[in-house]
């Protein structure tokens, strides 16, 4: 049997092929297209159970399916299975789009909307009603025929190019290597970072060392490296990855073009004034306005502490470091030392309390403590050799979700950190469907022996992965399209997850969830004390970086179809908020996957927008005790649990008591105001 049509259970992994990718996704579309023939015959008297729920249990299928094909190539890819990906990536845009738009379907939910049984649903199943017929109309259902056409293609060539985008990056990252045979090039870099570049090397069957792109590498090196000329070198390399400063079949840049010209005109096709009004629709923001309104604003409150930020950086790199100009490869490097002077401790030293083990056990210790839930270790087939596996239970033993766990670094894996769903939670007859989510980072693996340590932000990163993982681990919702993060606003969904990230400062958290790798002592208090001392070093510069990359974002696809150039756009935004400029030469598009390869189109603001929702949330934690047992089940009631069932804000609203404010936003960042803004 394909082992990609088997859905009694866990995806079998071990057994999955390339050459099962077409067949599985043809026979699944096939089966579809019959299972939408029956439910258009109901089209005229349509129910909720013959007419919404059979079709949602095909889409499932296809989309668990489809799910386990992404997921592998994403992070195991081959020149097989990409193959396999790109050559049926056309079939599944085809599917979800001719969907979108199909007349019957449309006019189902039409008739079932305004039919006497729709008063008699669940608000969530009224809200999963609405949701749909939204998204027809987003989805070009009431266009013309010679109109729907052109939005098929549409979508079709914006699902390949974002795609290659991808593969690009992925290309390039992997295709570069620095090697090194004198270890005075390499000196400053931590001792880990040697072995696993001599690792490296031996592995392609050198001598010496192998320095990559990947990011347990390349950070290091741009923090710890004293060879500026290595800095400038890899700073580069990275800076210019996927352009045409590389080879040519990487260069994103014509596929950025492209890419905006079918954004702009799909938004056309719908009659919207630009693609940013066609993202936000379905968003808690109003409008791109509102969106640039926020962004500008927090901007103005950062942009002072960001400045103070870069002329402490300047002047200790002149008076200190000898250096007359603070060159962009020599920020991390030059912040490390300041870091140190300032505050007697180095993001090395810290790394040191981490180790792997010992953070996981911390890491499902606050699960417990905010939530009464044990994470065990489980069984099942993974798709290489590092990915774990675990269950998540109740107080009574019960298991409530699973989730894979693939926590390092390598060739064919995509960078950065995610959570995707595997099996989300839904009612199936008479049993529920317990949820399955893929948790994902980029860490250093083990070398030489010693187990794997993570740095202070390697470990935030885990708890905002871990933060996804319960919003759709602990969801109570029963219907698919408002289960877990279904159906959530999608700058509402980082709420959670950087949530999670306000524990990792906690020393009631980090006492448990420290041992020094060589000594076994926990993180000595006074560390802990330098650390928090610390938490706002460089905010500023921080918070206005990702003002800049949400500023772009946001005008790139809100303002007029001027034809601007996006490298023009971008630097008349770091004239507006920036005040650390990268060299003319920097490529950032070029690998901007977030908004070019992800869901982040014209949405990346999403990130300090939710960011808002989620220290206001964590601040009644702090008023109540962080493990306040009531705040924490509010917590998971009204946000965790509800899904994509209401609103966002409503769901905020029934946590926190009233609407947010950015106050503690603001405090969080050391940024703290008398003023007081409210976001709506």
């Amino acid at each position: 049997m394909n082992p990609l049509l088997d859905f009694s259970g866990l995806p079998r992994f071990a057994d999955i092929r390339p050459e099962h990718v077409g067949p599985a996704v043809d026979a699944l579309i096939e089966e579809n297209g019959r299972v939408l023939e029956a439910v258009m015959a109901q089209a005229e008297t349509p129910s909720w159970a013959r007419f919404v729920a059979p079709l949602e249990d095909a889409n499932e299928r296809l989309s668990r399916a489809w799910g386990q094909v992404a997921h592998l190539n994403a992070v195991v890819n081959t020149p097989a299975l990409r193959d396999a990906y790109n050559a049926n990536l056309p079939k599944i845009t085809q599917y979800w789009a001719g969907l979108a738009q199909n007349e019957r379907l449309h006019t189902g939910y039409k008739t079932l909307r305004a039919s006497a049984e729709f008063n008699t649903l669940s608000a969530a199943r009224q809200r999963i009603v609405e949701n749909e017929l939204r998204d027809f109309r987003l989805g070009g259902a009431e266009l013309p025929p010679e109109q729907k056409s052109r939005f098929l293609e549409i979508q079709e060539a914006m699902a390949a190019i974002g795609a290659r985008f991808e593969q690009n990056l992925l290309d390039a990252t992997n295709g570069f290597g620095h090697r090194v045979q004198d270890p005075a090039e390499l000196a400053g870099l931590p001792e880990e970072v040697m072995e696993a570049a001599r690792e490296a090397a031996a592995k392609d069957g050198q001598a010496g060392w192998k320095l990559t792109l990947h990011a347990p590498c390349y950070l290091p090196v741009m923090q710890y490296a004293e060879s500026r000329t290595l800095r400038e070198l890899m700073y580069r390399a990275y800076a210019t990855r996927a352009s045409e400063f590389g080879s040519a079949e990487w260069d994103n840049t014509t596929l950025i073009r492209e890419l905006l010209a079918l954004r702009s005109e799909e938004a056309a096709l719908l009659g919207f004034g630009n693609f940013a009004e066609l993202s936000l629709e379905p968003k808690m923001a109003d409008s791109p306005e509102a969106v640039l309104r926020f962004l500008r604003d927090l901007a103005a409150r950062a942009k002072p502490y960001a400045e103070r930020d870069r002329d402490a950086l300047v002047a200790f790199a002149r008076e200190e470091l000898g250096l007359s100009h603070l060159a962009p490869w020599d920020v991390a490097f030059v912040s490390e030392k300041l870091r140190v002077q300032r505050y007697a401790f180095s993001d090395l030293e810290v790394k040191q309390y981490f180790p792997e083990e010992r953070v996981l056990e911390g890491l499902f210790d606050v699960i417990r403590r905010l939530y009464g839930l044990s994470v065990q270790p489980a069984q099942a087939p993974t798709w290489h050799k590092d990915a774990r596996f675990y269950e998540l239970r109740d107080g009574r033993n019960t298991p409530v979700g699973q989730f894979y766990l693939d926590l390092y670094a390598r060739s064919g894996k995509r960078g950065g950190a995610w959570m995707d769903d595997a099996i989300t939670r839904r009612r199936v007859g008479e049993r529920i469907q317990p949820p399955v989510a893929y948790l994902t980072c980029n860490f250093s693996a083990p070398v030489g022996g010693k187990p794997a340590t993570f740095t202070h932000d390697e470990v935030i990163t885990l708890f905002h992965e871990f933060g996804h993982g319960l919003h759709h681990l602990l969801t109570q919702m029963e219907d698919l399209p408002i289960s877990g993060i279904n159906g959530v606003e999608w700058d509402a969904v980082e709420l959670p997850s950087q949530f999670m990230e306000n524990f990792c400062w906690e020393w009631d958290v980090l006492s448990r969830m420290t041992r020094h790798v060589e000594s076994g002592e926990p993180l000595p208090r006074a560390l802990y004390e330098r650390m928090t001392a610390a938490r706002h070093f460089q905010s500023g510069m921080q918070t206005v970086r990702q003002i800049e990359f949400a500023l772009f974002d946001m005008e790139l696809h809100a303002g007029p179809d001027s034809g601007e150039d996006p490298l023009s756009l971008l630097e008349r935004i770091r004239d507006e908020v920036a005040v650390v400029r990268p060299p003319a030469w920097h490529r950032f598009p070029n690998s901007f996957s977030h908004i070019f390869a992800g869901g982040y189109a014209a949405g990346y603001y999403s990130y300090k927008w939710a960011e808002v929702l989620s220290a206001d949330a964590y601040s009644l934690f702090e008023e109540n005790g962080i493990f306040d047992a009531q705040t924490g089940e509010r917590f998971l009631r009204e946000i965790l649990a509800r899904g994509g069932s209401r609103p966002a804000l409503d769901s905020f609203m029934a946590f926190r008591g009233r609407a947010p404010a950015i106050d503690a936003l603001l405090r969080h960042h050391g940024m703290a105001t008398t003023d007081t803004a409210q976001v709506h």
